[in-house]
């Protein structure tokens, strides 16, 4: 075998990007035990092995960068929650990856994905005069100095025709309980959560500035998401740039309104649901119950537990970039949900997240199971249960 090099310029350049944490990790390989790559078969399980990703790092080999080693993590977090030595790791995947992105290597599927972020302030190639096309019919309120929420709908679910039925279903509900929200509109940009997650810091920077100057100078000092991605990002990555909101995603609000009895619902014990925690809702902001509530407030009982559940739900397999990445069929993440929830008879299979309603949808569909599983996201749930 051929002799590699050590190179500790490139891991100081690795650590300099956002791996801060690189040289934390002690290599006991509970990370790869925990990675859930390891439950299913295929090239990328194969090539994938995070604590070896993150010893090339700290080396500064070459080898990490391959696009099916560098760019298959999920940043699904298993491995960060349960390391014992506190170390960041999908904060070093995000340096590893900018180190190569930043380059100009990224790799070819996410090139047109980050070039319509570039030019039209989303990923999704849509047009910015028709991010506000899902609002048609609606009568959604225009957020002013004296609206409360500002409520910053995903760009999947500005664009998506499926996903567009989570914001739809979630204006519905705030309008139900007498909310003060309005949007802004086409002047809005992708959060960018996930642009940072596959590694272009400078595209990030760019969309995270805009945002901060808009909402600041609209004068935004509450903010609802409709997508766990954009809480987290909201809430931990914008306030180094001028961002300091208050930030709740939709179901601890919904949540707190049941509570609160500004918002009820008239329990229909129909079809069995099962819940999947969407990993950037649980794990990365530590919101398990208020879903819980609300599904069993619209349905009049708890839901059915997958066998992978709260700490350790197991990812769809959108996080990370990873909702724009080809997998193919027997190898996702998102199959064994499926199969979890047909296995607990469950009858729907609710989410909280619009990555986690396309994945699930798409992997219900590979496996052909839409005879026995229908796909929701909590929202359209709660709408159609709404007295």
């Amino acid at each position: 075998m051929e002799p590699k090099q050590v190179s500790l310029e490139m891991r100081d350049y690795v650590i300099s990007m956002g791996a801060e944490t690189l040289n934390w990790c002690m290599q006991c390989g509970l990370c790869t035990n925990l990675c859930p790559w390891r439950l299913v078969p295929g090239e990328r399980s194969e090539h994938f092995n995070i604590r070896h990703m993150q010893r090339l790092g700290q080396m500064g080999l070459e080898g990490f960068e391959a696009e099916e080693i560098l760019f298959s993590c999920t940043t699904c977090g298993m491995c960060q929650a349960n390391c014992p030595r506190g170390v960041e790791i999908v904060s070093n995947v995000r340096g590893m990856r900018a180190s190569i992105v930043g380059a100009g290597m990224a790799p070819a599927a996410l090139r047109p994905i980050l070039g319509s972020a570039h030019a039209n302030g989303n990923p999704w190639s849509g047009p910015r005069e028709q991010r506000t096309a899902w609002q048609e019919g609606l009568d959604v309120p225009q957020f002013g100095p004296d609206t409360e929420y500002f409520l910053f709908v995903c760009c999947h679910s500005c664009y998506d025709p499926r996903s567009t039925k989570v914001a739809k279903s979630l204006v519905k509900l705030l309008k139900a309980a007498g909310v003060s929200f309005g949007v802004i509109g086409a002047e809005e940009s992708c959060c960018g959560e996930s642009v940072r997650k596959v590694g272009d810091e400078e595209l990030f920077q760019k969309l995270a500035a805009a945002n901060v100057e808009l909402f600041n100078r609209k004068g935004v000092k509450k903010i609802i998401t409709t997508s766990p991605h954009c809480l987290w990002t909201f809430s931990n990555e914008y306030k180094e740039l001028g961002g300091e909101w208050e930030v709740i995603h939709y179901t601890r609000l919904l949540s707190d309104l049941v509570r609160d009895g500004k918002l009820a619902f008239q329990p229909n014990a129909g079809k069995k649901i099962a819940y999947h925690d969407p990993c950037y809702l649980g794990r990365h902001s530590d919101c398990y119950e208020a879903p819980r509530d609300l599904l069993a407030a619209a349905s009049g009982e708890a839901p059915r537990e997958l066998s992978r559940s709260q700490q350790l739900s197991l990812c769809c397999g959108g996080g990370g970039g990873g909702i724009w990445s080809e997998v193919p069929k027997g190898e996702r993440f998102g199959e064994l949900r499926i199969e979890d929830a047909v296995a607990g008879a469950a009858q729907v299979l609710a989410t909280a997240c619009p990555y986690c309603l396309n994945m699930l949808i798409d992997a219900c569909k590979s496996l052909e199971r839409q005879d026995q599983l229908e796909i929701l996201e909590l929202s359209e749930i709660l709408a159609a249960a709404l007295k």
